[in-house]
């Protein structure tokens, strides 16, 4: 298994929340940062725990993966810096092969949505057209990054 990947992404706020999420896969991601320059994150999703490293980039970043003990994570947890985030995460099938990732934000970040894809290239990423229920695109502005809600809370309306 290969930990090392490129991760190519474009993040977006949520205009409407899509008809078909009820039918979705969804599951609670809980995580904290031990460091945000450079983001070395852990995270619990369902039975599984995970460190990540990521490298620097807007669209597309070097992320390298980690799998954890839940000894592990709970023992890295004490080492979280600020807030951590609790959010649902919603697998929303789109055109293409592609899935969206809506995240539901819980806790200080209630009410808070954004919405992701990963692409396979920068090329598709930059061909996809997003649907009605995207709002407006976020990945260029690091103040939406996960690391910085974490730090600072949701951006203040420009």
């Amino acid at each position: 298994m290969k930990n090392e990947i490129y991760e190519i992404e474009r993040k977006f706020l949520v205009k409407s929340l899509p008809d078909n999420m009820g039918d979705c896969i969804h599951y609670d991601i809980r995580q904290g940062y031990i460091s945000t320059d450079p983001t070395i994150r852990i995270r619990h999703i369902n039975k599984s725990y995970v460190l990540t490293v990521k490298g620097g980039g807007i669209m597309k970043k070097l992320e390298y993966e980690l799998p954890l003990s839940e000894e592990q994570f709970e023992g890295l947890w004490k080492k979280v810096e600020g807030n951590t985030i609790e959010k649902t995460r919603y697998v929303i099938p789109l055109d293409k092969g592609l899935n969206a990732e809506l995240d539901i934000y819980k806790g200080f970040l209630e009410g808070f949505m954004n919405v992701e894809v990963e692409f396979l290239s920068t090329r598709d990423a930059i061909m996809f057209e997003p649907p009605d229920w995207f709002g407006q695109e976020v990945t260029q502005n690091p103040e939406y990054s996960n690391s910085s809600l974490a730090k600072f809370g949701i951006p203040a309306k420009k």
